[in-house]
């Protein structure tokens, strides 16, 4: 297995908002772990939240009592959501924060992924990429209802209305999805700030270059600086089978 985790300010942001991480190592009744987060709520409360969020959920993995890994992310999740929500009530200038949260782990070759907003998880081979996650967003739910193309989604002016995050409301709705994987294949976890500029066959062009997991996630970076920049940029590559032998 090999992975690379890297956020970045962009170029129109005063403040880096976005978080990534990943453990290749055990971690709770985990075999590994990779989260990426977006956070909202003002200059001081969206890099608080994600922050807090990412804490929140190694502290569940860790302390979680569930038997499958499915159960302990979404348990986890749940977890992050009600100590934001108790951090933005005891302290006024953190009310309204939020993030969103794509989380994933690797067992043998299925991916376990879950996710609360509009922060997403790719896989990719040489011949496609798939998005596996769904945005929790306005222009989403509009696209689903058949009222918005999928092109124009991409340019709408409510794109970044998010209809769920992590630490807004008690009742917390984690979706989970469970993905085979292969030799060769690649796992991208990334935020909005990737996605709303490059599209998706540019982002699969670059996670299969022929370089390393580094090199290809900073690639990805620069990319969408050079077409913009307009927000924080977090991207996590995972190569979950990197040792096996295509067939």
């Amino acid at each position: 297995m090999k992975a690379y985790a890297i956020t970045d300010i962009g170029r129109k942001r005063m403040m880096n908002q976005d978080y990534a991480y990943l453990s290749m190592e055990k971690i709770g009744g985990l075999d590994n772990l990779f989260i990426v987060a977006d956070g909202m709520g003002g200059h001081r409360g969206g890099g608080f939240a994600s922050r807090l969020a990412v804490e929140s959920i190694l502290a569940g993995v860790v302390g979680g009592t569930a038997d499958s890994p499915q159960q302990i992310l979404v348990d986890a999740i749940r977890r992050a959501n009600e100590d934001i929500l108790q951090t933005a009530q005891e302290d006024e200038r953190l009310t309204g924060m939020g993030t969103t949260v794509v989380a994933a782990t690797c067992c043998g070759d299925q991916l376990v992924v879950a996710n609360v907003g509009d922060s997403r998880l790719y896989v990719a081979d040489e011949g496609q990429i798939r998005q596996i996650t769904q945005d929790h967003s306005l222009v989403e739910e509009m696209v689903r209802a058949g009222s918005l193309s999928r092109e124009q989604a991409k340019n709408h002016p409510d794109r970044n209305i998010i209809t769920r995050a992590v630490g807004v409301e008690e009742d917390l709705k984690v979706d989970c999805f469970f993905v085979k994987v292969k030799a060769g294949d690649r796992v991208l976890l990334c935020s909005d700030g990737l996605t709303n500029m490059l599209e998706d066959e540019e982002i699969r062009r670059i996670l299969t270059e022929d370089a390393d997991v580094e090199e290809r996630a900073r690639e990805l970076v620069r990319t969408a600086n050079e077409h913009g920049g307009r927000d924080n940029i977090a991207v996590v590559i995972l190569e979950p089978l990197s040792d096996e032998v295509s067939l």
